[in-house]
């Protein structure tokens, strides 16, 4: 089994990498990749999980070995006859409908060890709808299938089990998993650790913010809120109750903490790699959007762990005695020095680019192989780090440069990784690749490289690292086998969407449901979305929900005058999915750090979910006020300007949802609070009850208005026509423009084609899978205005009265806690 799982992490690194092209060899299609992917995963998942409790852990069942052969061979069926499959597309043989039937079974046999049985019950509901479509109430009615066209479809074609979500398994999230993995084989993980407890471990609360930052470093690389509370709580959490805070309150911050570790860039959840497929736009894009709203979530849960902190009264970790002077120059020379050293580095690289041009990427690949061999010798001289253990008393904190130190070369990997993504704007599976290459160039040379330079063993850490190399190569390919079986088993859910065309059903129930509203129509997506991830993993969660509800959304918002962006919609189910990790009864974070904490896991999922209130706020913040996304934020000083009053709003928020401000808030205060936040969240909201924003210019404005908008500027406008249904609609669409140019061609940038007849304008064409076919356009829409921002008060107005009544609440608390120290001082009355 260790050689088949270190066979499929080459076989992906050899399908991502540019070799196969060079070579002419081995170049493979999607469909075959993904099958060949599907194989591997259901192969793996029989020797790797046992079929029940009683069944033997030190050897495999021969039944065993035969369901994962057959299974291997069901999942790689469209590989081996790929040719002969193609050559007679929707009409299946006897074989193909017997694989499709195996394949199908034991998928399903897979997701039940794997992930457990409310995943399996999931596609059963909708296999059963499929067939029983016709017995449905008239809402979510359809044919039915018979069994030949299901299989067809979903084992035979890429519409169901090899649709998109398989392919983004297969293209890049598991090239991010194995690289995670490598990096935490490599010793990046505890360093990671350290450098938290050496940085933040003398301030009030310090373990606790310890564990919030380096769930946000691991969060950087790794994208699985459980191997997150697993891999840092074991640590943290005895830290944490070493300190005075209770099991309960440890546990629930490491989750809460691990959880976010799903929505901080540039390594989100794998289901944010979905995002790239389903929203139309680029990784960096994605990550641009998703930045700021994941790091005011950590900096809020830092000032929620800084409440509790003088709440109970927490002590520090006593630090090596340094004058005042000395650690304020240490401070200013590692900024300034870590500011100078990137800087260093990026110009240096653009400048390379820019004098060899074609010949840098060689030149490049030198250098970063002299600064890693500079680096590990840098590091020799010093002793390596210790693996902290949790039940040791911290006598005295480690200074920050002397664990940095002994790690440099682990931030070559990283920077590799957001230099491919974000500057050269790579694809994330190309990223990924140069990224893993270089990890596990490390593994495999840092401890010779080492023994060299101390002048021990070399043969020993040679045996060492090739023994690290295939360990990480075997174990990344475990880590993604219930990735892999989740997004075969949810192609099943999106098989039978595309098969029976419930997502069009799902529009009408929604509004049934909601009445149209669209807060009510987001509180139960939102609910739909946590009941869900209670019992399947974060991504599978996503493609359900994203495939079901973010069209809907998208739909209903236009209806109701709610120009609501594409990303953000995926962005609020994709936060909620990740929120169910938390949620009682079944939040696996939770779980996994109650065992650690030795806690009851629904109280610390309870509490948990407390802290994790400030995250869960955040999805609707941003479908009503997208600046925080940064969408129609086009210049630094309004970057600024949103990035500081959202902020400031988040972490009033976080104080009232703890009832503590500057002291314990009355009730009043933390209404009072609440009201101020949700002010500085939504200004507009004001503004709006005095003045429209929007004025509607006629159709005969709309072109003007596009060649108008700046580059990767959005624009509003309104549209009529006649549904699917026969129904008349009206909506509301907001569509981001590329570089500028003619007004037409713009349009065509996004899949739009616009007919003009006098003063009428008409939509000719809408490209399939484009962005304007997403939102919800179709051809014969009219397009009958353009919103332009209409003329309103400032918003300074309603945002300088929330920092006024902010000043008043903190005037108050001030006063009244300095009334409980002087009785404090004094003493009680006589």
């Amino acid at each position: 089994m260790l050689w088949v799982a270190v066979a499929w992490s080459l076989f992906q690194l050899w399908y991502a990498s540019p070799l196969p092209f060079v070579f002419g060899f081995g170049i493979l299609n999607d469909t075959e990749a993904r099958a060949i992917h599907l194989g591997f995963a259901l192969f793996l998942t029989f020797l790797a999980y046992p079929a029940l409790r009683s069944s033997p852990r030190d050897r495999v069942p021969l039944l065993d070995w035969v369901l994962a052969v057959v299974g291997g061979f069901a999942g790689a069926y469209l590989f081996l006859f790929y040719v002969q499959l193609s050559g007679r597309p929707g009409q299946p043989t006897t074989l193909d409908l017997v694989t499709g039937t195996v394949g199908i079974l034991l998928l399903l046999e897979a997701t039940r060890r794997a992930l457990g049985l409310p995943m399996v019950v999931v596609a059963c509901v909708f296999i059963f709808y499929t067939f029983a479509g016709q017995y449905m109430p008239d809402v979510i009615q359809h044919r039915g299938a018979s069994l030949t066209k299901f299989l067809n479809h979903q084992w035979l074609t890429t519409e169901g089990v090899f649709g998109i979500a398989l392919g983004v398994s297969t293209s890049f999230v598991f090239l991010f998993v194995l690289f995670g993995t490598l990096l935490e084989k490599a010793g990046a993980g505890n360093w990671m650790m350290q450098i938290s407890i050496a940085l933040l471990g003398h301030l009030r609360g310090g373990p606790a913010k310890v564990a919030v930052v380096s769930s946000a470093l691991n969060g950087v690389v790794s994208g699985s809120s459980v191997s997150n509370v697993v891999s840092g709580g074991i640590f943290t959490i005895p830290l944490m109750k070493r300190t005075g805070l209770s099991g309960v309150k440890a546990g629930a911050i490491e989750a809460a903490a691990s959880i976010n570790g799903q929505i901080m860039p540039p390594v989100m959840g794998a289901a944010a790699f979905l995002m790239v497929e389903y929203v139309g736009i680029s990784y960096s894009e994605i990550v641009k959007h998703a930045l700021l709203p994941a790091v005011f979530s950590y900096i809020a849960l830092l000032y929620m762990v800084h409440l509790e902190a003088i709440k109970m009264d927490l002590k520090t970790i006593p630090q090596r005695p340094t004058p005042a002077r000395e650690r304020m120059l240490r401070m200013g020379l590692g900024l300034s020095g870590s500011i100078l050293a990137v800087c260093i580095v990026y110009y240096g690289i653009v400048a390379i680019q820019a004098v060899f041009g074609g010949a840098a990427p060689p030149l490049l690949a030198l250098a970063g192989v002299a600064l890693y061999v500079a680096s590990v010798w840098y590091s020799s001289r010093y002793p390596d780090l210790a693996l902290d253990d949790p039940n040791a008393p911290i006598l005295e904190l480690p200074r920050a440069w002397d664990v940095t130190r002994t790690g440099l070369d682990f931030l070559i990997p990283i920077a590799v990784l957001l230099w491919c993504l974000m500057v050269e704007q790579m694809s994330p599976g190309l990223s990924a690749f140069w990224a893993t290459v270089s990890i596990l160039g490390i593994v495999a040379t840092r401890k010779p490289l080492m023994a060299v330079f101390r002048k021990e063993n070399l043969a020993a850490s040679v045996r060492a690292a090739w023994d690290d190399l295939i360990d990480g190569l075997a174990l990344g390919a475990r880590n993604m086998i219930g990735i892999g079986i989740a997004t075969a088993t949810a192609g099943i859910v999106v098989g039978t969407i595309t098969l029976t065309g419930l997502g069009l059903m799902m529009t009408e129930l929604v509004e049934l449901i909601s009445g149209g509203n669209v807060i009510l129509m987001l509180i139960l997506i939102a609910a739909i979305s946590l009941v869900l991830g209670m019992g399947i993993p974060t991504t599978a969660n996503y493609i359900l929900v994203a495939t079901l509800m973010a069209p809907v959304v998208v739909d209903l918002g236009a209806q109701a005058g709610l120009p609501i962006p594409l990303i953000a919609v995926h962005l609020f189910v994709f936060y909620f999915g990740i929120m169910a990790d938390i949620t009682p009864p079944v939040g696996l974070a939770a779980f996994a750090a109650a065992a650690i904490s030795k806690e009851d896991p629904i109280a610390t999922g309870f509490q948990g979910a407390l802290y994790s209130l400030r995250t869960a706020i955040l999805p609707f913040v941003f479908i009503f006020n997208p600046a925080i996304l940064l969408i129609g934020v086009d210049t630094w000083p309004q970057t600024i300007w949103v990035a500081t009053v959202s902020l400031i709003a988040i972490l009033l928020f976080s104080a009232a949802t703890m009832n503590w401000f500057v002291t314990k808030s009355r009730l009043w205060e933390s209404a009072a609070l609440l009201l101020i936040c949700f002010t500085l969240f939504r200004p507009d909201w004001w503004l709006n009850q005095v003045s429209p924003p929007y004025e509607e210019l006629p159709a005969s404005e709309f072109l003007p208005a596009v060649a108008q908008t700046p580059a990767d500027g959005r624009i509003n406008f309104v549209v009529e026509g006649v549904d699917l249904m026969g129904e008349d609609v009206r909506k509301t669409v907001n569509v981001p423009l590329g570089e500028p140019g003619e007004p037409l061609e713009r349009l065509r940038g996004i899949g739009l084609t616009i007919t003009q007849a006098g003063d009428a304008l008409m939509i000719s064409n809408v490209d399939f899978g484009s962005y304007a076919k997403r939102i919800g356009l179709d051809v014969g829409y009219d397009v009958v205005a353009v919103l332009r921002k209409a003329d309103q008060p400032s918003s300074l107005i309603p945002i300088g009265l929330a920092l006024a009544a902010t000043a008043g609440v903190a005037g108050l608390q001030f006063a009244r806690a300095r009334k409980q120290a002087d009785r404090k001082e004094t003493g009680p009355a006589r």
